[in-house]
């Protein structure tokens, strides 16, 4: 039997309904129906870190909330001190900039890095928002198989290649780049001069023994690459909006900062962002530690009860994250079927491969106390044995 954490209680459910939350309430958007128990949209169903929402409320007590600065140094000294204690990782507070989302940082350094026309390599399948982002910024997107190094190479050697796309961890897989993995990409992105923009937002999620290696690691020192990340993924605070970013190279970073302010008008940051960023970072590492076990649990559940069910899927959890990730093609269902099933008679929502550029795919997202997994993994059982 479970035993939720004294000081964390994953179990206890949350009402997410009528908060405007797009997983809960927006459903009925992508799906049709409303009535769905939603496995969908990357966020989690817990409370963040109590130390969060004290900081949070001691901010709000303030009661001006006026204009802020993120260059400070409450915000900068306390991701340089995470990069230190959780990654390993000595991080300039110089090379530090901020976005008030990871994919405005994406688009930003395209604009930066490229021109209209250019290509952009990313590994596919593919977190959904890259294709949009890419193609909203007038480059055209190459989309290399995860794991084939012949055709990642063969894209970046093209003449009209200018980024990498990198998702570091993979989503959806939950895949975390081995140092040698990170070391090739970086020789052959140097090799035909391709600048890397390295999405790690999932980066604090990786499941022991797997570790995330950030790839301010593998940069040159000014060269062109940036990691792009936010507090937000790891504890659940994507609606605070905040990101930040690491930009090796002095040029392109004075030119990020000219943009962010002058062009965009964004300067100016979401003060409780950086008030939840800074409590996360500076005392909510207990927290993440127990959500990581807690999610563990829950992947395992899922890993259990898909192996009982169908053991020729060979399904295992993935080495960061809350996404489990389901190759169902050896089943040979259709992928209509499938959700129609779902969603008309288990009434669950379940993100399909093909919204990733994998037909034959799940991605169901367990980022929920433990009953609402089961009920998610029970229901994807019951549609698949439905249409076996």
């Amino acid at each position: 039997m479970h035993l939720a954490s004294p000081a964390y209680d994953f179990d206890a459910p949350v009402d997410r309904h009528g908060t405007w939350c797009t997983q809960w309430d927006y459903v009925e958007d992508r799906f049709g129906t409303a009535d769905l128990l939603p496995f969908t949209i990357s966020d989690m169903d817990f409370e963040t870190a109590p130390e969060v929402l004290s900081a949070l409320r001691g901010r709000l007590d303030h009661g001006v909330l006026g204009y802020s600065r993120w260059r400070q140094g409450d915000f900068l000294s306390a991701i340089v001190d995470w990069y230190g204690d959780r990654h390993r990782t000595a991080v300039d507070p110089e090379s530090l900039v901020y976005g008030p989302s990871v994919i405005y940082q994406v688009g930003l350094l395209l604009r930066l890095w490229s021109r209209p026309g250019d290509a952009v390599v990313a590994h596919t399948p593919m977190y959904d928002a890259f294709p949009k982002t890419v193609a909203a910024h007038e480059r055209r997107l190459l989309a290399c198989p995860l794991g084939d190094w012949e055709e990642l190479e063969r894209l970046l050697a093209r003449p009209d290649t200018a980024v990498l796309l990198l998702c570091s961890p993979h989503n959806p897989t939950g895949h975390v780049w081995t140092r040698d993995e990170l070391r090739r990409t970086a020789e052959l992105c140097a090799r035909h001069g391709v600048a890397v923009i390295s999405d790690e937002i999932h980066s604090d999620l990786a499941h022991p023994p797997h570790a995330h290696r950030p790839w301010a690691l593998h940069g040159d020192t000014d060269g062109r690459w940036a990691v792009v990340t936010s507090a937000s993924k790891s504890f659940n605070i994507p609606a605070l909006t905040g990101s930040y970013g690491i930009i090796g190279d002095p040029a392109t970073r004075d030119a990020y900062l000219r943009h962010l302010k002058e062009a965009d008008g964004l300067s100016s940051p979401a003060v409780l962002s950086l008030v939840g960023h800074i409590a996360a970072y500076r005392q909510g590492g207990p927290w993440l530690d127990a959500l990581g076990t807690y999610l563990r649990g829950n992947l395992g559940l899922v890993a259990r009860r898909l192996d009982a069910a169908f053991p020729e899927l060979g399904w295992v959890p993935p080495e960061a994250g809350y996404l489990a990730w389901i190759d169902v093609r050896p089943l040979g269902v259709d992928d209509e079927a499938l959700q129609r099933e779902l969603i008309d008679r288990q009434k669950v929502a379940v993100m399909p491969g093909a919204a990733y550029g994998a037909p034959g795919f799940l991605r169901l997202n367990v980022g929920c106390p433990r009953a609402k997994a089961e009920r998610g993994v029970d229901a994807v059982i019951a549609a698949l044995r439905a249409l076996g």
